[in-house]
Order: structure tokens, then sequence, then C-alpha cells
């Protein structure tokens, strides 16, 4: 069979096929660029807290009162606090507590309100119904007020701040995966699965756990920016993560009223870093929830 030119041309001008992993990343950031962008921020922010301690121009806990409440210079990048620390080395650390809180809570709420959420859709009948009014009771409660409650019975610290957080998460993880999950009971391999023998807890881990994930990815990435959002509250509160430990909050509870005027990039640089991470979570989230939702999909 003769070869003609333009079949040449074709077979020398192919291109290498790109990975998957890459090719997905490429069309979701032609189709939503401001969900990359979401992405590019929290990539920079994970970066930051993994080097932190590379990034960082001072310990984030050393002292120095010979530098009380200096401003900005070529020595301190953003000025310094009340005690002579150093704010942008404090923002750095920061990045640290904010992530480890915000993931550890979101994983914590997502994963047992996906699991409550799948148990109360397959059982139904009355477990459905007595679970769900415990739900509608907790989701009542606006977060911040939930999570107060929690930290008072619970106590301060990076662990008690994480749970207060996960806890009011959990109604809302549930209430979504569920809907998905009434769903996935009716499929015939659920069917198959009860008529095989197996047991109740094997069917909702292996069968239908799996397949509401997506719900589950999209109501995690969502509440990170929550989460991150209720630890500087919290900490603001005197109620979260407590000094000497490096936190957005409390650099914004330390930058008080009296130094307002005095130091104002006590509060503005804390300011911004929660901003710009709630704004890259959040961005993410709902491009991610996009692209997930098959109703979306070809939009």
């Amino acid at each position: 069979m003769a070869v003609t030119k333009e079949t040449l041309e074709t077979l020398t001008n192919t291109e290498p096929a790109r990975p998957r992993w890459l090719q997905a990343a490429i069309d979701f950031t032609r189709k939503r660029p401001l969900g990359a962008l979401g992405a590019v921020i929290i990539l920079l922010m994970t970066l930051i807290a993994v080097t932190a301690h590379w990034l960082a121009p001072y310990d984030a806990l050393a002292t120095d009162y010979g530098a009380m409440l200096a401003s900005p210079s070529s020595q301190h990048w953003l000025g310094t606090d009340a005690y002579g620390r150093d704010v942008m080395s404090r923002i750095i650390y920061g990045s640290q507590t904010a992530l480890i809180v915000g993931l550890g809570a979101s994983l914590i709420g997502g994963t047992l309100g996906a699991l409550i959420g799948v148990a109360s859709a397959y059982f139904g009948g009355r477990i459905d119904l007595i679970v769900e009014r415990f739900m509608d009771v907790l989701i009542s409660f606006p977060l911040i007020i939930l999570a107060l409650a929690v930290v008072a019975i619970l106590g301060t610290g990076l662990t008690n701040v994480m749970l207060a957080i996960a806890i009011p998460m959990i109604p809302r993880c549930a209430r979504v995966v569920r809907s998905s999950a009434l769903a996935v009971r009716e499929m015939p391999y659920v069917d198959a699965a009860r008529a095989a023998g197996f047991r109740d807890s094997r069917i909702v881990l292996r069968h239908m756990l799996p397949n509401v994930m997506a719900p589950y990815l999209i109501m995690v990435t969502a509440f990170l920016g929550q989460a991150i959002l209720l630890e500087a509250s919290l900490s603001f509160l005197g109620l979260g993560v407590q000094e000497p430990v490096a936190a957005w909050g409390l650099m914004l509870r330390g930058a008080a009223v009296e130094f307002a005027e005095t130091a104002p990039w006590m509060a503005i640089f804390p300011g911004v870093a929660i901003s710009l991470a709630v704004f890259g979570f959040n961005l993410f989230g709902d491009s991610l929830r996009d692209a997930l939702d098959p109703r979306l999909r070809t939009q």
C-alpha cells in the first residue's frame, strides 16, 4: 500500500501522548481557570508550610525586646510584634498550624459524616429517622457557636480545636453524602451483595462508600477554607491554639486595639494570609464541585 505525503506528515508530527494526570490538569486549567488559581494558591501555601524551616528568616518564637513594634524594613520585611518577634516568620510558620488544623478537621468531620450518611441511607427506617433528626439538631447551630461550645467543653489546644471544628462539619457532610447514598442503595450490585449474604458493614464500606467519593471530596475541600477561618476565629477569641504557637488568629489577637494605629502591620499581614488561604480553598472547592458534578461536566 502506497504511503501518501499527508500520511507521512501526520506520522512525523504526532506528539507523544501526555500522562493522564497531566492532561486532566491541563483540561481543568482551561475549563476552570479560577479553580486553577485556587490550586496554585493552595500549592504555594503547602510549599511554604513544608519548607518553613528554610524560608523563615527568624525563629518564630524568638523574642527581641530591642526590636519591639519595629516597622517593616530590610531586617524585618513585615515588621515585628509587641514581643519583637518577626511577623513574616510567624506568618510562614502559621501556615503549618492552619493546614494541620484545617486538613485534620476536614478529614475527621468529612469522613465521620460520610460514614454516618452512608450507614443512615443503607439501613433506612427508624435508624435513618433517628440519625437524621440528630443531624438536624446539630446543623441548626451555626458553625462558630457549636465550635465554641465544643472547645469550651474539651478545652484549648491543637487537638481539641481540631475536634471542635470537625464536629460541626459532620452533619453537613452526612446530609450531602446521604442524598447520594440513597441512589446508590437502589443499584443492582447492592441487591446482589445482599443476596450473596455479605455483611452490612462490608456492603456499606466496600460497595456504597466508594461510590459517594465525589460528594465526599467536594465537602472536604469546601470545608478546608471554613476550617482555617474557624481556627483563626477561635484563636482570636482565646479559645484556640495558645501562645507561643505561631497561628494567624493569635497574631490578630496580639494586634489588639492599642496597636491598631502604632503597628497596623501586626493585623494587616496575618489578615491577608487568612484571606488568601480561604479564597484559594473556596475557588478550588467550587471548581472541583463543578468538575465532579455530572450535571455540570458538559458546561
